[in-house]
């Protein structure tokens, strides 16, 4: 089976489908990639390099999520519908949302890793205005075209029902990782973050807030600048910003940082926890119901607006090895339930479900 797949090249859907990709070889399943966002980084390009992916087709094409992508998402729409020409795929994997109404020589699937409707929600607390209503017309209409919708957990699936219903059927895949990456190494005291700086859904300006009042010292990985902004827009964190890492140094960051703290607002599933938690890190999490979901019992949990419950949580973990040490194995032990293995069977059986159901030359609209 051959399945053409699209990533973001801006956060963890592309980390998903790599890792998705090598896990699917098992099943017979060959992936074609098609980026879109911005280019490649180079330690992108060094993990294609490695991995199993048939075949790469890159672009900078803005998706629906970023400022005025409009004229970025009609022409992607015709990019990508002459790679589908090319390549013949059994199956469309879409980790966005914008082209599943055009039609198709093949089922499609659409992945609702987040949506800018539920992070407006989680961040500012209210409904988001007028200047949303293409984007929420333009995720409604690629969620109602697609064969089948995943969420990566429940909580986001009832978010999508919720802002976009009715929907037929939304399944839950979680997302999984290769254990093998993000294994538990000697540990050292330090409190680790990764994630976008600039985003408030991350939250982890509050880390740099208290940061002063911590004992250990605080690393974040993670852009400042946010897509489309000038550097001089950037987030200056005080604490120790290492900027933007690849994965492979990121996991380095992991396997020693004794914490990892992210008091997320917004986290539909929480990639970068995962791969803390498979670290055997300590984690402090925002108090939100996604990361409940997969946390609740293996994991310190704080109001993500709560300053002060944030330091004294992470002082708490300094302060008691016995207890960090608990929180880390009872982590790691979390953590083996989110397997690539695991997913990519998910994914395997959807896709077999979604060809017997529409031969191809059908429309998936």
């Amino acid at each position: 089976m051959r399945v053409l797949m699209t990533a973001d090249t801006l956060g963890g859907v592309f980390s998903y489908a790599l890792d998705l990709s090598r896990a699917l070889q098992v099943h017979g399943v060959q992936v074609v990639l098609a980026t879109l966002g911005r280019p490649l980084t180079s330690s992108q390009k060094s993990e294609l390099r490695n991995s199993p992916v048939l075949d790469v087709h890159e672009s900078s094409y803005a998706l629906e999520w970023m400022d005025e992508p409009w004229s970025d998402v009609e022409a992607s729409g015709a990019w990508l519908r002459k790679i589908a020409e090319r390549t013949a795929p059994d199956c469309i994997h879409f980790n966005h949302f914008a082209h599943a109404p055009l039609r198709w020589s093949a089922p499609c699937l659409v992945v609702a890793h987040s949506c800018v409707v539920s992070w407006w929600q989680a961040v500012h607390g209210s409904p988001p205005g007028q200047h949303l209503v293409r984007y929420r017309a333009c995720v409604r209409a690629g969620l109602r075209a697609a064969s089948r919708v995943v969420a990566p957990t429940a909580t986001m699936r009832e978010s999508v029902l919720g802002n976009y219903g009715p929907l037929a059927r939304v399944d839950v895949i979680p997302n999984g990782i290769n254990h093998a990456r993000f294994a538990p190494r000697a540990k050292i005291p330090c409190v680790f973050a990764a994630g976008r700086i600039w985003d408030e859904a991350k939250n982890i300006r509050a880390l740099d807030r208290i940061a002063a009042s911590l004992r250990w010292p605080v690393y974040v990985a993670g852009d400042a600048t946010a897509p489309g902004a000038t550097k001089s827009d950037a987030a200056r964190p005080t604490m120790n910003a290492l900027g933007p890492l690849g994965r492979a140094a990121i996991a380095e960051y992991f396997g020693t940082a004794a914490i990892y703290a992210l008091p997320a607002r917004y986290e539909p599933f929480g990639l970068s926890v995962l791969e803390a938690a498979a670290s055997g890190c300590a984690l402090v999490l925002g108090n939100i119901p996604s990361l409940l979901e997969n946390w609740y019992g293996a994991a310190c949990f704080v109001d993500s607006d709560d300053d002060g419950a944030l330091r004294d949580a992470i002082n708490r973990l300094i302060e008691d090895d016995t207890l960090r040490e608990a929180y880390g194995a009872a982590a790691r032990k979390r953590a083996l339930a989110f397997s690539a293995a695991r997913m990519a069977a998910s994914y395997a059986e959807l896709y077999a479900e979604l060809c017997a159901a529409s031969p191809k030359g059908l429309s998936c609209a």
